[in-house]
């Protein structure tokens, strides 16, 4: 009887499990609990908005090897992320946005899809074995956005790039960005020569993304659909031009300028494309950022002892130059969209931004290393010899920004307030006064260089069989698309914030390492400055031999190899100990997190369960 009583009762129990699970499958399916550490499943507001605001259906199609990723048990972690991640997008989207999960197996028609859209191929294994791991986004319209390779270090902006991605998805037409510049940027017909001259590589990458309109030099307004504003040295500009940029800015309109004391490409001359424009060499827009506490210095160039990179001096040699500068990720805001994942910017001959009280929030996005000081740009205009620049100049102690970013609210009065009226222009006491109804959001980039984005310091461009193949050898122009990308989206794509990583790393292994290599490394350097006296023992040993005519070695040298023999040898076992510590310590921890979850848990969860099955059997018999 009490078996029948039990085999009862565990049928029941499968019943009402199999209940549940059909029962929230179905009516609970789009019910979620985040219990992650930083709400990693969970969308920001801004992505929220952006799912709402889709109006046509979109289709996502995430494409990942299986087979290929099978031995990578940290890539399928994150595609699993990625997976969830899109799931929540589908869930809100209420059928707006579908997903598809696919798996482009070798010879198949969505390998060749895959390919077709551009994914990026990764070779894996030693069998010749591809992984595709990217995604492919279309909409009614038949447009296809993709991002070709879901990289692991950027899964910060992972949901950045998939709320991007819907974004231009959900926008009838690609955002319009306004160019305006003294600098031929674009592909001109030469009047001396009647012939096509092409323009910078980096307005072709944005006339891939971004429908450019160019702002003729003479114009007055600024047409109200332009949606981002990119200015590229701005000298001379007229007063009525000035007045359009402000109302740009006054109706939200995003700026990104390019501004410079010294651009070494524009030759000095009056430009031939626009005869109108004066000469000089040098733009800032102090007309406007001066009344926000944010000003450009004049006539002084950035030097760097740190960053100098090396040209071709006087005499030919490499020399290193004070104000051709590279970037490297130390001078980069890694928490910024924008700059994460670069590695190298040039610039050559930047400006030095002064930020005094500014009255809106300022990021640093490119900055000087803290051996950064001024230089007087006369130097520059009869420089022969870049070693010319190091007479007289004194490394600063403090970094100095290059590329700024700039946000938060100013009142309309403010911004459309012309520069003599600079003296009457609110201070930050009635910024507060003029009412949160008047205040007007700011998006701004200021960089003080307009020769990073020449061809020169950034791509090699070819020309293969008529087709011109560009090859970047520095992330100049990445830069400016990122920055573009950036500024030209909405108010919610702005919003997305980095979030948190989902993979975790195993901290206590990673400082058994370093404290074991610390050891190693400790040890091989006496092992080396041991061999390095021997040697030189040795050395004066042989010259003594030589001196006196020796043809065979003296007790002492036979003594000092030998010596030196077995120091070697017990070294060597030290390295070999240390070695083998390392290994057996992180051997021991990965068998007891084996034990844990394999062994200890399972069986902890199983007392539980018996100790339930205990009870409720006592308590019917009771």
């Amino acid at each position: 009887m009490k078996k029948f009583r039990s085999i009862r009762a565990a049928a029941i129990a499968i019943g009402v499990f199999a209940v549940i699970i059909v029962f929230s499958n179905i009516y609970l399916k789009t019910f979620r609990l985040d219990l992650t550490e930083q709400q990693l499943f969970t969308l920001s507001d801004g992505s929220r908005a952006i799912v709402e605001g889709i109006e046509e259906p979109v289709r996502i199609y995430f494409y990942f090897s299986e087979e290929s990723s099978r031995e990578l048990t940290q890539l399928r972690t994150y595609a699993d992320r990625v997976d969830s991640l899109l799931e929540e997008y589908a869930s809100l989207s209420g059928g707006r946005v579908v997903v598809s999960r696919i798996d482009p197996e070798p010879f198949s028609e969505s390998e060749d899809d895959a390919d077709r859209y551009g994914l990026q191929k990764v070779p894996v294994g030693s069998g010749g074995e591809s992984l595709y791991f990217g995604l492919v986004g279309s909409n009614s319209l038949d447009s296809t956005e993709v991002i070709t390779f879901l990289q692991p270090d950027k899964e910060a902006f992972l949901e950045y790039e998939i709320s991007q991605m819907l974004y231009r998805l959900s926008q009838p037409a690609k955002p319009q960005i306004g160019l305006w510049s003294t600098l031929p940027v674009k592909d001109r017909l030469n009047p001396q020569t009647f012939q096509m001259e092409p323009g910078w590589q980096v307005i072709a990458e944005l006339e891939r993304l971004f429908e450019v309109i160019e702002i003729d030099a003479e114009a007055e307004e600024i047409d109200e659909d332009i949606d981002l504003l990119l200015l590229i040295h701005p000298k001379a500009v007229s007063s009525s031009m000035q007045v359009a940029i402000r109302e740009h800015l006054a109706r939200g309109g995003a700026l990104i300028g390019f501004i410079d004391p010294l651009a070494e490409l524009d030759q000095g001359g009056s430009n031939p494309m626009m005869p109108s424009l004066p000469t000089g060499q040098s733009s800032d827009l102090n007309w406007l950022t001066e009344d926000w506490g944010i000003t450009l210095r004049t006539n002084e160039v950035l030097g760097d002892a740190q960053l100098a990179l090396s040209v071709a001096g006087a005499d030919g040699m490499p020399v290193r130059h004070l104000a051709i500068l590279g970037l490297g990720p130390e001078q980069m805001n890694a928490e910024a969209v924008i700059t994460t994942g670069l590695e190298s910017i040039n610039v050559a001959s930047a400006g030095i931004l002064d930020i005094y009280e500014p009255k809106v929030a300022v990021t640093s996005l490119l900055s000087s290393s803290q051996f950064a000081s001024n230089l007087d740009a006369g130097q520059f205009q009869f420089l022969r010899d870049p070693n010319e620049l190091q007479a007289g100049f004194t490394p600063g102690a403090k970094t100095i920004d290059i590329g700024i970013a700039l946000s938060g609210r100013l009142p309309r009065s403010l911004l459309l307030a012309s520069p003599r009226q600079a003296d009457s222009s609110p201070d930050s006491n009635s910024i507060e006064a003029d009412g949160n109804s008047d205040l007007v959001p700011i998006n701004v980039i200021l960089v003080s260089d307009t020769d990073l984005l020449s061809d020169r310091l950034w791509v090699q461009v070819q020309n293969f069989f008529g087709q011109q193949i560009a090859t970047a050898w520095a992330d100049n122009g990445s830069f400016l698309v990122n920055a573009v990308d950036y500024m030209a989206g909405s108010a919610d794509l702005i919003s997305v914030r980095s979030r948190g990583r989902y993979t975790r790393p195993f901290d206590v292994v990673q400082d058994l390492k370093r404290e074991a290599e610390a050891k190693y490394l400790q040890s091989a350097n006496q092992l080396q400055l041991e061999l390095a006296e021997t040697e030189q023992r040795l050395n004066d040993l042989e010259s003594q031999q030589v001196a006196e005519g020796r043809l065979s070695l003296s007790p002492e040298q036979t003594a000092a190899i030998d010596n030196f023999q077995a120091e070697k040898l017990r070294i060597r076992k030290q390295l070999r100990d240390v070695r083998h510590g390392l290994d057996q310590e992180i051997e021991a921890l990965g068998s007891s997190l084996k034990l844990i979850n394999i062994g200890l848990m399972p069986l902890l969860l199983t007392l539980l369960l018996g100790l339930l099955v205990w009870a409720r059997t006592s308590k019917r018999e009771g």
